[in-house]
């Protein structure tokens, strides 16, 4: 055949220029991985969200008219359960003054500088909650225990409901520039001050958690994951050649086609300008595991080839041009998945199926020329073939031959059962929950969670018709009105609106009055008492994280249990409901948050992939038709393609039932990959049918003598090595790895069991003979 004959011809001219082509790649490799230097570490949530992202658009205007929302928490456990007693106080007030030192910081809250309003006749007092030198005063702890307790802008916020934990919050303002300089600064700083505290007050637990921490830990979390990942990928890639090959040959040749592949990837990655960011992590240990899956193809051809007798030289060649072609249409469908990944809403996952994609083309290039070049200089040796226990390729296709109509009806038992179960799982994307429970922030959000405000933090802008408007009775009465509607939903732990304010000051300038804690009677007062207020403020505590510098608009935000995707869109779409019947004299609405950000790139990431699904299907699918030759080969190869994804994500529903953003986009990575199988088996399935003229069950039983072995063991080298994964810290890409490597290890036995029957019932048309060139 003419792909035969090219196979042969390019295989002479490599061997023949073999040192040439070594030098050459040293040099190419050299070059693409100079641009690992102009590689730039993205450590922040937001990396999730394109710049044009509505719902990230919608929380940068909230900043740029409330400030920046970046903090760091911490949390004052005291051992006896009540952090208002003395040395609880005292915590707080020494990690008040002590948080004003974090680098970057504008604003710090706790209880210990709460601004606490009393009146005497028209002179408003705006003082500190907490007076350190009274603290040793029991009437003083229980005054303040009183009004942490019942003030809504404290119980529930600051302090727990039960009175257990009191919080710090510090608001920084990082940087853009250096910005993961900047968090590492924050967060080291922020450790550090809370393990000098546990040493100041030994009864108290400090945690710290916050948007800062969530971006550290995206960081640790990539390096912890590195640190398993590449390690037990190579050692694990070592043991499957060595057992393949018996000789370090093949073992060395294949680490150094990896090692090239690798720096290649991400190299490539940073001359395009891609950048390097957690989600990202897992590239290397992808290509490393289709470098080996590549290889492998051609090791195991060398070995069979020196074997039956051959020299080394006519064994590469022979290797190359049985494996030329499926590994070519392998690596170009693999890579078309990934690439495919460029339809996602989600720019890591773009950025992750480029440096990929980058990796797929590198291994090919380098396994089918540096590989043959640097093994024809390298003392490789035809080992002994080991029967291991168990059967053999040439007994498994007798039986599966033998029982291939059982195996079609269990097939078609099997997948309607599986789309069945795929409704049960729920689209769901929990910032904090994006980290494994060993974790320790995992750990302090969980407890931030069980005992005061939540992880679901909802925030909303609401301007008044009016210029000004923020002092409008009418309008105060419907902002404070959807506070309280918000308060009576049983997930929501605590509401900050400005209306708390102005009812306290009411309440202090009528006497203390219980019955004046109201919305002040006119706009003319209500200004006034504003006006007041901010004057007695002390620096760094305005008004500007809640009322706009208009005075036109202010800001409620909302904190709730941890919810999952669905049930806070739904939360959220009730509160805009509400406000679009009971407030009229609310002119616009923006609502936002981290946490909608993710409920609704979730929902929108869904779509996208659904599309790229189809597309990626379709060109796969036109790839194989035009390869193969053959209508019904390509359209019998379309269903074993298909099916492992059913499955999968049918195994999924069943056992986990959630997806996120991270598993929207396996469907893409494992679609390429699941082919490689496919593509092996039958263009040895065509080969025996076109070059030696066999039958359809002859075709079957050639397969899986020739290619049975090397798909084995790619699948235990690409399963594992996902499965790998499932130890990474960061629950996205543990989540991808379990059930990428679930999907390929269905693929598998797709192609060894439901492909077999499929081809021994549709392809019963006579061969057609060719001769091949040798």
């Amino acid at each position: 055949m003419a792909t035969d004959r090219f196979a042969v011809r390019f295989a002479e001219r490599v061997l023949a220029a073999r040192r040439l082509v070594i030098l050459s790649t040293l040099l190419v490799v050299a070059v693409a991985s100079g641009g690992i230097a102009l590689l730039e570490f993205s450590a922040s949530y937001r990396i999730f969200f394109d710049d044009d992202n509505p719902q990230l658009l919608a929380l940068e205007a909230l900043e740029n008219t409330y400030g920046k929302n970046e903090n760091i928490v911490f949390l004052i456990v005291p051992d006896d359960g009540d952090a208002t007693s003395q040395d609880a106080l005292s915590a707080a007030v020494w990690l008040t003054e002590a948080a004003w030192h974090t680098p970057y910081s504008r604003r710090v809250d706790s209880l210990a500088n709460f601004q606490y309003t009393t009146a005497d006749g028209d002179d408003l007092y705006v003082r500190n909650l907490v007076d350190a030198q009274e603290l040793g005063e029991a009437e003083t702890r229980s005054r303040i225990r009183d009004v942490a307790l019942s003030d809504p802008r404290i119980a529930g916020g600051i302090v727990a409901l039960n009175g257990d934990v009191s919080v710090v919050n510090v608001t920084v303002e990082l940087p853009q520039e250096g910005l993961l300089e900047a968090v590492a600064e924050v967060a080291e700083f922020a450790r550090s001050v809370a393990a000098e505290a546990e040493e100041r007050f030994p009864d108290m637990d400090l945690r710290i958690v916050g948007t800062v921490m969530i971006n550290q830990t995206f960081v640790e979390a990539s390096i912890s994951s590195q640190m398993i990942f590449l390690p037990a990928s190579l050692l694990l890639m070592a043991l499957i050649l060595g057992v393949v090959t018996r000789g370090w040959a093949g073992v060395a040749a294949t680490g150094i086609v990896i090692v090239f592949s690798i720096l290649a990837s991400v190299g490539l990655g940073g001359w395009v300008g891609l950048p390097f960011s957690p989600p990202i992590s897992p590239a290397p240990t992808i290509v490393l595991m289709i470098v080996v899956a590549n290889c492998v193809h051609l090791l195991v051809a060398l070995q069979q080839r020196l074997r039956a007798g051959d020299s080394r030289h006519d064994a590469i060649v022979e290797s190359i041009r049985l494996n030329l072609s499926p590994v070519f249409l392998a690596s170009l469908t693999t890579a078309l998945g990934f690439l495919s990944m460029n339809f996602s809403e989600v720019p890591p996952y773009r950025h992750l199926g480029n440096f990929v994609a980058f990796g797929i083309v590198t291994s090919f290039v380098l396994s089918v020329t540096f590989l043959p070049a640097l093994l024809s200089l390298l003392p490789v040796r035809a080992a002994q073939e080991r029967r291991l226990p168990g059967p053999t390729m040439s007994r498994l296709a007798d039986t599966v031959l033998r029982h291939r109509k059982a195996l079609f009806w269990a097939w078609l038992v099997i997948v309607p059962t599986m789309i069945v179960a795929i409704p049960r799982n729920e689209l769901n994307d929990v910032l904090v929950h994006f980290f494994d429970e060993s974790v320790e922030f995992r750990q302090d959000t969980d407890f931030m969670d069980e005992r005061l405000s939540g992880n679901t933090l909802l925030e909303y802008s609401l301007e008044a018709s009016s210029q000004g408007g923020v002092t409008d009775p009418a309008f105060l009465a419907e902002v404070s009105e959807f506070a309280d509607w918000y308060r009576e939903q049983p997930p929501v732990r605590h509401v900050a609106v400005i209306t708390d304010t102005f009812r306290q000051i009411n309440r202090s300038m009528h006497g203390d009055d219980p019955d004046a804690y109201r919305i002040p009677e006119s706009r003319e007062l209500a200004a006034q008492y504003l006006l007041l207020y901010e004057l007695s403020l002390p620096q760094g505590l305005n008004l500007n994280n809640q009322i706009d510098r208009s005075r036109s608009a202010t800001r409620v935000t909302v904190s709730a249990q941890t919810l999952y995707s669905q049930d806070l869109l739904d939360l959220n779409a009730r509160a805009e409901a509400w406000l679009e019947e009971n407030a009229p004299h609310v002119a616009s609405v923006n609502s936002t948050g981290p946490a909608a950000l993710f409920a609704y790139i979730g929902q929108r990431n869904i779509r996208a992939m659904l599309v790229e699904t189809v597309v990626v299907l379709l060109a796969i699918s036109a790839i194989l038709l035009f390869a193969l030759r053959s209508l019904r080969l390509g359209l019998i190869s379309i269903v074993p393609n298909l099916i492992p994804a059913v499955l999968g994500f049918g195994a999924w529903g069943l056992a986990v039932g959630q997806v996120g953003l991270s598993l929207s986009v396996v469907v893409a990575m494992t679609i390429g990959i699941v082919v490689d199988d496919t593509v092996h088996f039958l263009s040895k399935y065509r080969r025996a049918r076109r070059e030696h003229g066999h039958a359809p069950e002859q075709a079957v039983r050639y397969a899986f003598d020739t290619a049975g072995r090397a798909l084995l063991t790619t699948t235990v080298v690409l399963v594992a090595g996902f499965l790998i994964f499932a130890f990474s810290p960061f629950v996205p890409t543990a989540q991808v790895g379990v059930l990428t490597a679930t999907i390929i290890g269905f693929a598998l036995v797709a192609d060894l069991t439901l492909l077999p029957a499929l081809l021994t019932a549709v392809d019963r048309g006579p061969a057609r003979r060719t001769t091949a060139a040798v």
